[in-house]
């Protein structure tokens, strides 16, 4: 995956950044795996606004993505890398031989052809997917269930991938790439290798125009509205903002604030906390 720069030829162009997307192989995804996906405007059933800055932006389709990974015993075929507009990774299409469809994370090095499989008995080779207890050691793994049966939940995103550092009981030990280490139950599953399309991160948006495609809104600063739409807000000119220390719009310390809640029940389960 490269990064292609553009010539400054307007103001728009100057410092953008697009990714040149050498391993997708077709821009036609498989109609069976599409569904319709209706726009929110960041809204919920009542109408009213539950995340800002949301709204517009181009027409997409969701892909349906297997998670859970639980076709045991049946190999499949690399049909193709895809594009996927949900999401930083890209997909890959799988052919199963009893002649299901499905898509998956592409992991890095997966290669249109290669064969996968799933299971406990599956090898440790890119894109295979078995459970935490039958992976050694030192593995880099990514789609990591938390709980048994419940579909991949971490290490989903472009370039994302944990470690295993050993076994506790019926508990495997991982190290997520915030510094994280943490327990997860054996009996989860996990795919090996790293999520491809790691510089996804890299890019430069250059233009405001691109995150309207994107369906992003402007975003305003505090300091800038009314005291009744914002703590920043309000003054004579430019006021500072008058606080201990930046707060959200409801009122929420903005920085370094701890919204974990002290007794959650998963909180047993992390070894060490993130860097």
């Amino acid at each position: 995956m490269a990064i292609k720069a553009y010539r400054p030829t307007t103001n728009g162009r100057r410092g953008m950044t697009t990714l040149v997307n050498e391993e997708i192989t077709t821009s036609t995804p498989t109609k069976s795996l599409l569904k319709t996906k209706s726009k929110t405007g960041g809204r919920n059933n009542q109408g009213k606004m539950t995340v800002r800055h949301i709204g517009g932006g181009a027409k997409r389709k969701y892909r349906l993505i297997d998670y859970k990974r639980n076709k045991v015993g049946v190999t499949g075929k690399v049909a193709s890398i895809e594009y996927d507009p949900n999401r930083s990774a890209n997909i890959a299409l799988i052919n199963y031989k009893d002649g299901e469809k499905i898509y998956i994370i592409a992991p890095k090095d997966l290669k249109v052809g290669a064969i996968i499989e799933n299971g406990p008995q599956a090898d440790i080779k890119v894109g295979n997917c078995l459970p935490l207890a039958n992976i050694p050691v030192g593995t880099v793994i990514h789609c990591v269930e938390l709980k048994p049966g419940k579909g991949a939940e971490l290490c989903r995103a472009a370039g994302s991938s944990a470690q295993i550092l050993g076994r506790e009981d019926k508990y495997v030990l991982i190290r997520l790439q915030s510094g994280e280490v943490r327990k997860v139950l054996g009996t989860c599953i996990a795919t090996i290798g790293a999520v491809g399309n790691e510089d996804y991160e890299l890019v430069n948006i250059g233009k405001a125009g691109r995150t309207r495609h994107m369906g992003i809104r402007p975003t305003n600063r505090g300091s800038v509205m009314n005291p009744n739409d914002h703590p920043h807000g309000g003054g004579e000119g430019r006021a500072p903002i008058g606080r201990k220390s930046p707060l959200t719009p409801w009122g929420k310390p903005a920085l370094g604030y701890k919204t974990r809640k002290p007794k959650k029940a998963s909180s047993k389960l992390i070894v060490s906390r993130k860097k």
